[in-house]
């Protein structure tokens, strides 16, 4: 994936308030390499 929206993805979570948010790659050869689970570090 690229590095770009792996960084991005946080960002969006913590201006959201959302604790959890997922990173999906649509050109994988399989949808489980794909995916990429992000949490947020929030107390």
């Amino acid at each position: 994936m690229a590095p770009v929206p792996s960084k991005q993805l946080p960002t969006c979570l913590r201006l959201t308030g959302l604790r959890l948010g997922l990173l999906v790659n649509f050109g994988a050869p399989v949808f489980r390499e794909g995916v990429k689970r992000i949490a947020n570090g929030m107390p």
